[in-house]
């Protein structure tokens, strides 16, 4: 059995941008040899043209974009994420994780496989805008691992249905700039609500200051109520890409926050 984890840009997107492009590229050129006002024909067969200017910009994108993320491709940028930001995880013994916003299971399986001597859990709303990922594919992956600490539920990231100090570590990835009309640092305080005191957590995301504010001060506020480590890590300075590709990909103020509760 194979894994399937999916790509962040799916395949989906490619052919709808293709279709996009070709259609609008199409009309363009038939307008123009349609005899019509010349005024509306150059506006319209401009508008088209416009069109399918912007839409072939977006596929080249689409397609390095899927290229870099590829799990089967050169660059793995994507499992390369999965297994760095996993690294920074530690379960005592019996120890249990939670993986917030799961996706097609990656980070869940790469911390259950690192820690054996616990189980994780993974929660994603799994919505229409992410159609390829579900509960489904998630323990198909697992058993493809052999990750058999592992297990997935349907959650909410906004209002975990957890009590407070519930898990011995906490993950995200690449999840919370995703959620719209939420302070991000309100939804890393509900992921680091439910982590027990010692616990270790890792949560990677585009933390850029128009997103998440001062998270200097953040940190600050989390020292003062006797957290024992953070840190905030660029990723994009070689952890994980470079400032060249985290620009070309649209990923600039990627980093890990990470530390002991």
């Amino acid at each position: 059995m194979k894994t399937d984890y999916k790509n962040w840009v799916p395949n989906g997107m490619i052919a709808a941008l293709t279709a996009g492009t070709a259609v609008l590229g199409t009309g363009a050129a038939v307008l123009l040899c349609t005899k019509m006002n010349p005024t509306a024909k150059k506006l319209l067969a401009g508008t088209a043209g416009i069109g399918a200017a912007a839409c072939g910009g977006m596929l080249c994108w689409a397609v390095y974009a899927h290229d870099k993320f590829s799990y089967d491709g050169k660059r793995q940028l994507s499992r390369q994420i999965v297994e760095g930001t996993a690294e920074y995880i530690t379960l005592p013994e019996g120890g249990v994780g939670l993986d917030v916003g799961c996706g097609s299971g990656a980070l869940t399986i790469a911390c259950a496989k690192n820690n054996p001597q616990g189980r994780m859990i993974g929660i994603d709303r799994w919505g229409a805008e992410y159609a390829s990922f579900s509960k489904q594919l998630c323990e198909k992956n697992a058993a493809a691992e052999g990750a058999d600490n592992t297990e997935f539920h349907q959650g909410d990231a906004c209002k975990l249905d957890f009590e407070d100090e519930t898990f011995d570590a906490v993950t995200s990835n690449y999840v919370y700039h995703n959620i719209t009309g939420v302070n991000k640092q309100q939804l890393l305080r509900e992921t680091l609500r439910v982590l027990k005191k010692g616990g270790t957590f890792a949560i990677h995301d585009i933390m850029s200051k128009a997103r998440y504010g001062d998270m200097q001060q953040f940190i600050s506020e989390l020292y003062n109520e006797g957290y024992e480590r953070v840190q905030l890590i660029d990723t994009t300075t070689g952890k994980f890409m470079t400032r060249k590709e985290a620009a070309l990909l649209m990923l600039g103020g990627s980093a890990l926050l990470v530390g002991r509760k």
